[in-house]
């Protein structure tokens, strides 16, 4: 993970960004260990405070944003081996800064010194959700956007995935949520629950934009099937009920005033021993929360505040990379 740092980019809600970061780092390390990369002196100084006690250890490094989920390595794994796939990050199709973001790959590797394999591809982890047998579900809507591998065709992507990641079979949705800047992140909308479960996001008001693309995904999803060509068992997790937007004078400055977020349930982070889920003072928190809990009997499942969090556009998947056990 790594720590807020800049007000700016947080359209000035940066002070409540830290608050429910510094819980969700918490809550995290009170299951497994944190590594947190700072920025600067200021943004050290400030997690520690919020942190004292919690099971974290620090790393400075400058850096733009804290989406690790796209721009820190993916691992692979054979037997005790873990190795770190680089690939090249953009800003989400050079939408924003990213060149220091791009160079954290490196620095994870160098650190837990381990091996790194170099694609040379543009591709976020956020736009990946696998299964761990071989199969993974993607966007076209991000994954076909001209501003990151204008050259690749559908196949060549697939057969890049299977070359670094080892997945045999891509599931192609088309569209993402209104408003995710990622183009369409599959991380946000559907999910495996495990390797022939799937969750995927359902918007119930008919005249929402997200309506019929989340209809569209779950007609798509009810095609699909694993390796063995059996199909997948499809569960449904309803969006928040009410409409977020930008607001406030730094939204204003800036242009981004009145623009839609993506607030969703299936942006949630799998630890060890839980399942931590972003809530937003929704009446569909509770019970998105109750459909997850069944579903992890082996997890406990944890709902906390990312009202916060997604002014910058994501959540706590999108703000954590897992490490697989074998290279501590």
């Amino acid at each position: 993970m790594a720590f807020p740092a800049d007000n700016t980019e947080w359209l000035g809600h940066l002070e409540a960004v830290r608050e429910e970061f510094a819980v969700l780092i918490k809550t995290i390390s009170s299951f497994e260990l944190v590594n947190l990369i700072v920025r600067d002196e200021e943004t050290e100084a400030d997690a520690r405070g919020r942190l004292e006690g919690a099971n974290v250890v620090f790393h400075r490094f400058v850096h733009n944003d804290v989406w690790l989920r796209d721009c820190a390595p993916l691992f692979v794994v054979k037997g005790a081996e873990v190795a770190a796939v680089d690939w090249e990050f953009n800003g989400w199709g050079m939408k924003f800064d990213s060149a220091l973001d791009n160079k954290i790959p490196d620095f994870v590797a160098d650190y837990l010194e381990m091996p790194v394999f170099k694609t040379g591809i543009v591709m976020e982890g956020g736009s990946l959700e696998v299964n761990g047998a071989g199969v993974a579900l993607t966007t076209r809507q991000c994954l076909h956007s001209k501003f990151r591998n204008p050259n690749l065709a559908e196949s060549d992507l697939e057969q890049a995935l299977n070359d670094y990641l080892g997945i045999k079979k891509i599931l192609w949705l088309e569209n993402g949520l209104e408003g995710d800047h990622t183009d369409g992140h599959i991380d946000t909308i559907t999910r495996f629950i495990d390797e022939n479960t799937i969750i995927t996001s359902v918007c119930e008001d008919r005249s929402d934009a997200n309506f019929q693309t989340m209809q569209d995904n779950l007609e798509r999803l009810k095609t699909f099937t694993n390796l063995d060509g059996q199909p997948f068992q499809i569960l449904e997790l309803p969006l928040p009920q009410n409409r977020l937007e930008h607001v406030g004078e730094v939204a204003r400055a800036s242009g981004m005033f009145g623009e839609r977020l993506p607030p969703t349930y299936a942006n949630f982070y799998i630890a060890n021993g839980a399942v931590i889920v972003p809530t937003y003072n929704d009446p569909n928190d509770q019970r998105a929360l109750e459909i997850l809990t069944p579903l992890f009997p082996t997890r406990q499942v944890i709902g906390l505040s990312s009202r916060a969090i997604i002014n910058g556009g994501g959540s706590f998947h999108c703000v954590t990379q897992q490490q697989p056990v074998g290279k501590l």
